[in-house]
């Protein structure tokens, strides 16, 4: 799994409990999840279709610096399947986990498409075949 993205926590981010307020990481997972998918697919037009069980292990307080890991799981015919972890990079121990999330590549009538895609891609490896 590959980390991708730090977020830091911040006063608007918190519950009344004073900790991470979980849909506020939901949202910052749900668009790492939509940035990676897009980039792999090499289209912008993905949505979300399904998150399953969501695993809350532990909390972040303000000042806390967290990171949100996605690795993929599989190639559909429209789809891609991925996982993601967020761990807190202050007390290193792991915020949450998501085991599915499943990203639908769409055409331009918004309907599911063919992505063509079979493996993950990096950014240097499409520039040097450019």
């Amino acid at each position: 799994m590959r980390f991708h993205t730090r977020k830091w926590v911040k006063p608007e981010d918190l519950n009344p409990n004073g900790t991470l307020f979980g849909g506020r990481l939901l949202a910052w997972i749900d668009e790492e999840a939509a940035l990676y998918t897009t980039i792999q697919l090499e289209n912008s037009k993905v949505v979300t279709k399904y998150m399953s069980e969501i695993n809350f292990m532990s909390s972040a307080q303000q000042g806390d610096i967290v990171e949100i890991g996605i690795g993929v799981k599989k190639f559909g015919k429209t789809s891609l399947t991925i996982h993601s972890e967020v761990r807190n990079k202050m007390t290193r121990e792991t915020i949450l986990t998501v085991d599915n999330i499943v990203m639908v590549n769409l055409g331009e009538d918004g309907k599911p498409t063919p992505h063509g895609k079979t493996k993950i891609e990096f950014v240097k490896d499409r520039l040097s075949n450019a």
